[in-house]
């Protein structure tokens, strides 16, 4: 499978939040972010992602876990699963975990993708976030 890498800037679109009452400093969210993806591989750059986390802290540390959608310029998505631990330092918030494509459609449909991200909140409705991994389309697969 070939390697790849690539990052995004991305804002958050929609976000709710609520502190629990089992433990102090628990809270959970759930937010929506989109961005513009960069990558050396064409297959990827200038994909629309968007992805929906769900943030379960305590303590500033905790997890994340979501799905993600990236619209590629021709119109055909992949699409899949993510999860990663979160930790609270100096007041920013980073995520670092593995990623999972779940299929696509078009020439994406049946891919086969995974690898590690990071993000990092640059303010309260921004983030950055980069990515590596590797992937093989149903038509390479398919082709061997």
């Amino acid at each position: 499978m070939p390697a790849f890498s690539g990052s995004f800037f991305g804002r958050i679109t929609a976000q709710t939040a609520m502190s629990l009452t089992d433990q102090p400093n628990h809270d959970m969210s759930l937010a929506q972010v989109t961005g513009t993806q960069k990558s050396p591989d064409e297959n990827w750059n200038n994909a629309t992602v968007a992805y929906w986390a769900v943030t379960d802290l305590s303590g500033g540390q905790g997890t994340q876990r979501g799905y993600y959608d990236n619209v590629h310029p021709d119109g055909d998505r992949d699409f899949g699963t993510f999860e990663g631990q979160v930790s609270i330092s100096g007041g920013v918030m980073t995520v670092e975990g593995t990623w999972k494509a779940t299929d696509g459609t078009g020439k994406y449909k049946g891919v086969t993708a995974n690898g590690t991200f990071r993000t990092r909140a640059l303010s309260p409705t921004e983030v950055e976030c980069s990515w590596q991994g590797a992937y093989e389309l149903a038509a390479a697969k398919a082709a061997r």
